[in-house]
């Protein structure tokens, strides 16, 4: 019996499509592009123009500002991003113009100009509405509707997403800190390039299965869709505040790393650069992804578990627990002058659990809850819904310099706790609108 069983889940895990693996590569390389810019760029804005690695000598206010309102766009741009997939370009054809988008954005930050620095942020801006609500709905249209290995898959593309972050916050990050910022903002752009590449040469191996689409313009939605809508919606609003606190790992705990850790090894004399704590969450991910993919499949197939809202829930309980650990940084930065390592890991241990709970959960919920003529759109909604909550991540940021960091810590895990808790309490009223597909 054990083996049985063990072959059934080795089963599931080589059984996807051929068409995850492009999907899987290339997204792998725009998150390695993406990342990898937005490691070094806060860092970027606050270097002094006067020091040895120049950057443009900003305020953590203003640099946090910028930082919130250009996350804020690369994900709301994914509305008429998804909208413009659905209606007048396939999927693959939004993905392959967005990628273009996106090369030239991320090799224009290379030109030490400020006009290049801002149209290269407005072309990253317009290629991730494009490609990002795309790319996901087409690793959904891989899988028939009521396919088991869905959320494994979204699992499996999810990691891919974190390799290339990974690997952009260790080679970017130190290009940056230790070459120059243009350098690093550079190989960000050779990355995207290669992503590109390798969805223009893997496309055709990317078979999607073609539900029957009502075609008119009038296509009506019935009471359920409408539902399940509203539910798509309300998740997605729910996560404003998961994302309001996890991202500010790009923002706060970026200038917190590089202004107030301790970040010397007096071991092997090396100082670790402040963009590689980025890197923390992608190799977690990579580490605990499949096995907490695993854990909730578990649960599903005991009926431990029976929603995905539940999940959900969890991962913003979780994840909010980990700003207790930043606080006691702050604390020791205040008592001692300098804060250790160890705390921001600990932070991002607790962030990646939750994220892993919840990210690549309403990924797929999307997919599974939405109807198929607008699955594009309403990723769009998702991501938008993302976008909100890193201009409200920026806000916060902003704050740090009128309140105590100690105090916008423990605040975050207050809201986070209480939102988590209340998800669970309302859980069974939002399983009813999924109408028998969250189970």
């Amino acid at each position: 019996m054990p083996k049985t069983k063990f072959a059934k889940n080795t089963h599931l895990l080589t059984s996807h499509p051929e068409g995850l693996v492009v999907l899987f590569f290339t997204e792998l390389w725009e998150r390695f592009s993406y990342y990898g810019m937005r490691a070094i760029l806060v860092l970027y804005l606050v270097s002094q123009t006067d020091s040895s690695n120049p950057g443009l000598g900003w305020s953590n206010a203003e640099a946090i500002k910028l930082y919130g309102w250009y996350t804020a766009l690369v994900y709301i741009s994914c509305i008429p991003g998804g909208i413009i997939a659905d209606r007048f370009l396939s999927n693959q054809n939004a993905v392959f113009l967005g990628g273009f988008l996106l090369c030239f954005g991320h090799l224009s930050l290379a030109f030490q100009n400020m006009v290049f620095f801002y149209f290269g942020l407005i072309l990253i801006i317009l290629g991730v509405g494009l490609l990002k609500p795309s790319i996901s709905s087409l690793v959904g249209s891989l899988y028939e509707e009521n396919d088991m290995k869905r959320d494994q898959g979204f699992t499996i593309f999810y990691i891919g997403i974190n390799i290339g972050a990974f690997l952009a916050s260790i080679l970017v990050g130190y290009v940056g800190e230790v070459y120059g910022w243009h350098y690093g903002f550079s190989m960000a752009g050779i990355g995207m390039v290669i992503g590109q590449t390798f969805f223009f040469l893997g496309r055709k191996r990317i078979r999607e299965f073609k539900i029957k689409k009502k075609s008119t313009s009038k296509y009506k939605l019935t009471f359920q869709e409408i539902d399940r809508i509203k539910l798509i919606i309300i998740s997605s609003f729910i996560l404003i505040i998961f994302w309001a606190s996890f991202e500010q790992a790009g923002g706060l705990m970026n200038i917190f790393a590089y202004q107030k850790t301790d970040r010397f090894l007096e071991l092997i004399n090396f100082e670790v650069p402040a963009s590689w704590f980025q890197s923390i969450n992608p190799f977690m991910i990579i580490t605990l992804g499949f096995y907490v993919s695993l854990f909730w499949y578990y649960l599903e197939l005991k009926k431990i578990v029976n929603s995905s809202i539940i999940k959900i829930a969890i991962g913003i309980i979780i994840m909010g627990l980990g700003f207790i650990f930043m606080f006691f940084a702050s604390l020791e930065y205040e008592i001692y002058g300098k804060s250790s390592m160890f705390w921001l890991v600990l932070a991002y241990l607790f962030h990646t659990i939750g994220e892993l709970c919840a990210s690549p959960v309403i990924l797929s919920y999307i997919t599974k809850l939405s109807p198929k003529k607008l699955v594009s759109s309403i990723m769009g909604i998702y991501f938008a819904a993302i976008g909100i909550g890193n201009k409200l991540a920026g806000m916060i940021g902003e704050y740090s310099e009128k309140f105590d960091e100690k105090t916008i810590f423990i605040g975050i895990t207050i809201v986070c706790v209480s939102v988590g808790f209340i998800v669970l309490f309302f859980n069974k009223k939002l399983l009813k609108l999924s109408h028998g597909i969250d189970k």
